[in-house]
């Protein structure tokens, strides 16, 4: 368990704490992240017959648009339980996806089986995007030398960017996501910024890099904001907010229809991931991501507080285990023991301490905010 300091102030309801520098607490004990919750939740979490109606309505506009083509959307899989659960209920609506992987380098070898597993019982294609490594391993040192805390944008941006840049070559105006607000509805916002923020990657790259980026495709501010859902029409769309959704019974379904196997621990299926939830962040952050995690899965009533508390008691990391994964991290990178200490140490940064689109979006949102007052419509592209 993480040290704590004298300041240190938790929940009363969830599990949030005073790691996030920004929460807040009622008179209650109750901090803003549950109170953000219920207020998002009363128009975006769906797990209700009103839910069913609007999923049904989605997948009829998904099979209008693809009617004429060999797939009506796209399925981004990662192997985990939330894309895994989510393409057996696409199967189960009668839609059309093209199931695509992004092999970004990390994956352990029980992902690769189990996204195996799901895509020979759905019976679907699998496209798999295989990033190239030497530009992983670049942009993967360069925000390690950079010192700040989301050390996964590097992934997860090229997840999302392939997705996007992939569709639109295929015609394909329906991006599915397994992101949700029943495991994922609490984050502080303080301790990362945006993983699509072009400018800041390439930025943190260009002082920190050491080679030119061959083949990694960005999305750009235009384009994630402008371009795909107002010239390609395109959409974004998580249905798993118009379901019930409940991770542990999830994985239940999944191992009894697909025989897919559990990870050890949340986001298991990547090797980077788990090293830098379960050890850098910890150590140099002090943020344990289990802790939002966990308070996610409080208000939307799959956990207790008591049982979120005691799965914060258990450690992070099994110390071999962890020795054998620092060795492995080392080796793949292609640096010492003594490099990965160094950037252990290294001063700590926020990602705007380089330049990010922040402005830009705050300038849309002005533009957004006059459009909708000056016409009375309310422009909303991402579900």
């Amino acid at each position: 368990m993480l040290l704590k300091s004298s300041n240190y102030k938790i929940c009363s309801r969830c599990v949030m704490d005073t790691s996030d520098p920004d929460i807040q607490f009622d008179k209650h004990g109750v901090c803003n992240h549950c109170i953000g919750f219920e207020e998002m939740a009363e128009n975006n979490w769906l797990p209700n017959e009103k839910g069913r109606r609007v999923w049904q309505k989605v997948v009829e506009g998904i099979k209008s648009s693809g009617r004429d083509q060999d797939y009506d959307c796209i399925l981004g899989l990662s192997g985990g339980v939330d894309s895994s659960y989510l393409a057996l209920k696409v199967k189960e609506s009668g839609l059309r996806p093209l199931v695509m992987h992004v092999d970004a380098g990390w994956n352990s070898e029980l992902a690769v089986a189990n996204i195996e597993a799901v895509v020979k019982y759905c019976g679907y294609d699998l496209h798999t995007h295989v990033v190239n490594w030497e530009d992983m391993r670049d942009l993967h040192l360069a925000y390690l030398r950079a010192g700040i805390s989301n050390q996964d944008v590097p992934q997860d941006h090229i997840f999302f960017s392939s997705l996007y840049h992939f569709a639109t070559k295929n015609g394909v105006r329906y991006i599915l996501s397994g992101g949700n607000l029943a495991t994922e509805g609490i984050f502080p916002r303080a301790w990362h910024g945006s993983a699509m923020d072009a400018i800041n990657l390439n930025d943190i790259h260009k002082k920190h890099g050491n080679r030119k980026l061959e083949s990694y495709k960005t999305i750009s501010f235009f384009d994630h904001y402008v371009w795909y859902p107002f010239v390609k029409k395109m959409r974004t769309v998580r249905p798993l907010n118009y379901m019930p959704y409940n991770k542990a019974k999830a994985l239940i379904e999944l191992e009894n229809k697909v025989g897919y196997k559990a990870y050890p621990r949340k986001h298991g299926e990547s090797l980077f991931t788990k090293l830098f939830q379960n050890y850098y962040l910890p150590e140099r952050f002090g943020y344990d991501k289990r802790v939002p995690h966990l308070s996610s899965l409080i208000v939307s009533g799959q956990i207790t507080r008591d049982a979120a508390l005691e799965k914060l008691n258990e450690p992070l990391y099994d110390s071999d285990e962890l020795e054998i994964d620092i060795a492995y991290f080392c080796k793949k990178l292609k640096i010492s023991r003594d490099e990965f200490d160094s950037m252990m140490k290294a001063p700590l940064r926020r990602h705007n301490d380089y330049k990010t689109w922040d402005g830009r979006y705050q300038m849309l949102k002005k533009l957004q905010s006059l459009f909708t007052k000056l016409t009375g419509k309310s422009i909303n592209i991402y579900s």
